[in-house]
């Protein structure tokens, strides 16, 4: 059975990248039809940036590439869950998750 992913509006799916070893959520991202099939194809994650409204392959400037160990979707079929091994650091700060700052942390 074929699944049918449900894009938003603007033709985007957020897609969650987990570390495969030890399920540590490392990013956020957005896929279009175009970048899942190129995710699918290279075993390498590429999304949709929105603010550039371009492709985007994870790690094709800095190195540090995420590579997929596999691909599951939500039972609404609205998210991507990409399990991965990554190469490197994902965050374009240097951190190894996005998900380094605690919000409780960030109060004023």
């Amino acid at each position: 059975m074929k699944v049918e992913l449900k894009y938003d509006a603007k033709g985007l799916i957020p897609a969650i990248v987990q570390d495969a070893d030890n399920g540590d959520v490392l990013m956020l991202g957005y896929m279009n039809e175009e970048s899942l099939r190129r995710t699918l194809e290279s075993g390498e994650v590429w999304f949709f940036s929105r603010s550039r409204q371009e492709l985007w392959h994870k790690g094709a400037t800095s190195g540090n590439r995420i590579i997929v160990e596999s691909l599951w979707h939500d039972c609404d079929s609205d998210a991507i869950l990409v399990k991965s091994r990554p190469t490197g650091p994902v965050c374009h700060t240097g951190e190894r998750s996005c998900f380094y700052r605690r919000l409780e942390d960030d109060k004023a």
